[in-house]
Formats: structure tokens, sequence, C-alpha cells
């Protein structure tokens, strides 16, 4: 039996898998590293922590005496968006990297549109300028840390500079490189025109290949430390949100994935560039080659009910937390919660605004919170959803993954408030799988992705929403979608008490 590596490079840990070919995963490997805040709005990691961690979950994987390293023949990447690594003239890192979830650069999101223009950067990039991204990252580095930025030859994404640790070769694949602000993404190629606004030299950006394309092979070191043969093919990879709808099988028109973890997604597949959503949500380079993807975001999903377990029931684990859903009636007696715990994203692109509980009563217990919780995460899921039908998009069935995907009621309250069919995959590993399945095609075990898709994604359940649901839950979305204009002016208010 041959296998393939999936390695995702998360915002916590990094997940490595063993999948054969049949797409079973015969070993999960997981191993944790820490975030860096050292102030409000910061989030950094140490990129060595990558490297470090996920030799560690290589070394274990191979480690098993099920699996002979000999039998690897492939891996590939997938990992969190957006992040900036800036190496020197000796590619070795001038400071931590600065992640996707790090809000420090609002006013450089200002300058991009000042100096270059809304309007030309959505016809370029096909994005808004919001916090998250790398550009504005780069920028604040440039104006707050000037003598790192003169050292810098390069830029990476995180997982970009895990596979440079692992082969010596840098590059940089256009599902990521759309995430930058810096990719024209019609043409595939670095925008010389935002360099230019901007004074930074294109060469800071690195070599752009496709998500399929074989990079090279594990440096001596890497396969020492690892376990794995040098032989090992290595194959690009793609930018999580890309990789986890080729693992859930998003790969022709009409193919719709929420993603519920500690950010939310709905992506929808594009075939081309050409329509326009006017940056009311993201538009970006898929994993398969040149597709491309439609994404709405949700900040704080998962994250959402994290918080409230944290600190309202930390003795309680995930699955006792949610049997409460079942306890709770619909709306949760008149119970209303915004996900917007570290600003949101889509539709409000708004890095001030927080969250909220509406229509607190003596009456609520526990069990209205938390159903209030999931239902909030749910509309604001929506948000994209509309967006996408405003636009002519037909959505009636929708793959879910992540957390909204382990739970029937939740899948239930996914269908009822989508009004759309929500298929339950039999096995679902997201961005991790999408990356085997690139290595899977690039070792030449599938013709294209969609054949392997059909051999490794089945479907488990399919979930249709209730009729009577669907009409309450879209009354009590109208009322959701006020919130936010009822509570913006507030939370800038609130903003200076926070810092």
């Amino acid at each position: 039996m041959k296998y393939v590596i999936g390695v995702d490079l998360g915002t916590s840990a990094v997940k490595v898998l063993l999948v054969n070919q049949a797409g079973r995963i015969t070993k999960e490997v997981s191993k944790s590293y820490p975030l860096i805040q050292e102030k409000t709005g910061y989030s950094e990691q140490d990129p060595e922590q990558w490297v470090e961690k996920t030799l560690e979950g290589l070394k274990e994987l191979t480690g098993s005496h099920d699996v002979n390293p000999a039998d690897i023949e492939g891996i590939s990447f997938a990992g969190q968006m957006h992040g900036l690594v800036l190496l020197d003239r000796q590619q070795e890192v001038l400071r931590h990297a600065i992640l996707w979830n790090d809000t420090r650069t609002t006013e450089q999101c200002r300058k991009i549109y000042q100096e270059l223009g809304e309007e030309r950067l959505l016809t370029l990039t096909k994005n808004p300028a919001l916090e998250g991204f790398t550009l504005p990252k780069l920028l604040w580095v440039k104006e707050n840390e000037r003598e790192i930025y003169n050292e810098a030859s390069t830029f990476l994404l995180p997982k970009d500079y895990l596979r440079y640790r692992l082969t010596g070769r840098i590059n940089c694949e256009y599902s990521d490189a759309a995430g930058t602000l810096l990719l024209d993404t019609a043409k595939k190629e670095w925008s010389s025109e935002i360099c230019d606004v901007f004074e930074l030299p294109v060469n800071l950006c690195p070599p752009l290949v496709d998500s399929g394309d074989c990079v090279g092979t594990l440096t001596e070191e890497a396969a020492q430390v690892s376990g794995l043969s040098e032989n090992v093919k290595v194959f690009a990879g793609g930018a999580d949100n890309a990789c986890g709808a080729i693992g859930a099988g998003i790969l022709s028109e009409g193919k719709t994935l929420c993603s519920i973890g500690t950010s939310g997604v709905v992506l929808s597949y594009e075939d081309s560039a050409d329509l326009d959503f006017s940056g009311k949500v993201h538009y970006f380079n898929h994993g398969k080659k040149d597709a491309f993807y439609t994404m709405g975001v949700t900040l704080s999903a998962g994250y959402s009910l994290s918080w409230f377990k944290q600190v309202f029931a930390s003795e309680e684990s995930y699955e006792e937390l949610l049997q409460e859903l079942d306890a709770a009636p619909l709306g949760a007696g008149g119970l209303l919660f915004t996900p917007y715990l570290a600003g949101e994203r889509t539709p409000h692109a708004d890095a001030d605004i927080r969250g909220s509980f509406i229509g607190m009563d003596s009456a609520h217990t526990k069990k209205d919170f938390v159903r209030s919780v999931v239902e909030g995460i749910t509309f604001s899921l929506n948000d994209s959803i509309q967006i996408f039908r405003e636009q002519g998009k037909t959505i009636d069935k929708v793959v879910s993954i992540g957390g909204g995907a382990k739970n029937d009621t939740w899948l239930q309250i996914q269908a009822d408030i989508f009004n759309a069919q929500v298929v339950r995959l039999e096995s679902e590993q997201g961005p991790g799988m999408g990356a085997a399945m690139l290595a899977a095609c690039g070792c030449g075990w599938f013709s294209t992705l969609e054949e392997c898709a059909g051999a490794f994604v089945e479907p488990k359940d399919i979930v249709s929403p209730v009729s009577e649901n669907v009409v309450a839950y879209r009354n009590l979305y109208r009322l959701y979608q006020e919130v936010y204009t009822q509570t913006k002016e507030i939370n800038k208010g609130l903003a200076a008490f926070r810092t």
C-alpha cells in the first residue's frame, strides 16, 4: 500500500495526516504551539515552532511500525492564510510572523485606499483592504520597523515558509498569494502596479507556482529528522480554505462549503474571475488549477463557542455543552447573539465591532445562551449565503465540515437557517485531506482532483430544512441583521475603554 501525507498548518496546531490510496486516514498526529499576543490586536507566532512541531509530528507518524517510510510517496501542505513571514538575504527569519487575526493595521488599510483607490484595488485583487491581509502587514513593518524592513529580501506565507524549511526551495502558490492583496487574481501574477504605488520591490514577492506543482524533495536534514525518505515528492499545496474546499469536493460550479473552525467560512466554487461581488465577499484563486472561489468569513465562529465554554462552562466538554441545544427552543427564548468577538469580516468589514447578547431576561438559563451562540454563528454565516444568492447563485446544497458538522442539532439549525440541504461527510478532515489529495494527484494516483474526490470524499448524511423552522428563522434573521447597525456607534465609543 502506498501513502501520501497532508500537513495542515493551523493557527493553534499543525495536523499531519497519513492517507492511503483508498482515501482512508491511517494515522493522524497533532502538535500545538502558542500564540504571541503582546498588545491588544496583536497576534504573532514564532515560525520556528511550526517547523519544530511539524517535524515532531512527521517523526511520530513515520515511527509507527505499521508504515514503511519508503511507501510514502508524496507530501503537500495546507495552511493559515495571510500571515507575514519576512526573510533576510540569508533566508533567515527577521521577526515573528504576523498572523491573519492580527488587527493592528487599520491605518495601513486606509492608506491603501487613499493611495491606490478602493475601485482599483478591487479590479486588481478582487478583495477589499482588510486588517488581516498581508499587504497591510508589510506596510506596517515598513512604517514601524524600518530596520527590519530594510533587511528583508522576500516574504512568505506560513505554510510556504514551512515547506521552504523542509525543501530549501522558496515558492508561493496562487491560492495563498491571492490573500496578500499583491496578486493580480485574474492574470495570476504579482501586481507591479501595486508594488510601485507603495514603493515595494517586486522581487520581495516569491516565485509563483500552482498548488499541484512538485517543488522538490526533502533536504537531507529534514528527511533525517522526520524519518521520511529524501525521495518523497513535495507539492506546493494551498491556502487552508482552498484545501478545505478540495477535501470536501468543492470542485465544480454550484458546489458550496460551510466550514466552522476558529473562524467560519462559506465558500462557493467559481469557474472564472469574471463575477463582480464589489468586495462584499473574498474572491480567491482555487487550489484547482485555473479555478477560483468566492468566500465569506465570520472571524469568531467556533471561537465564539470556545469563548463561551471557557468563561461559563469550563468544566464541560463540547459534547456536553452542545447537548443543551435540544433543551432550548428555536430562537433561544428571544435571545440573540452576534459573534463579533474580534471584529467582523463578512458582510461588515469592521475591526471595532464587538459581540452582543440581545434580549436577555431573568427566565433565560445556560441552555438558551448556548443555543443563541450557535444560532448567532449560523446567522453570521448565512450573511455570506445571502450575498451569493443576491448575485444570482443557486445554493440549495451545502457541505458542512468542522465543528458545526459534529452535532446533529447544529446541522439541522444550519439547514433551517440556510434553507438548503446540508451534507455531512463520512470522513472529514478539511484542509489536511485537501493537501493529501493534491499530493495523491501529483503522484499520479488520479488524473484529476475531481476523480480523486470521487474516490476520497463520501457523503454520510443529508439534512433537509424544516419548512416551519425556515419561516421562523427568516423572521429572527431580520432582527439579527439589525443588531450591527444599532450597536456600531456604541462599539466605536467602547473601543477606547478596551485599550
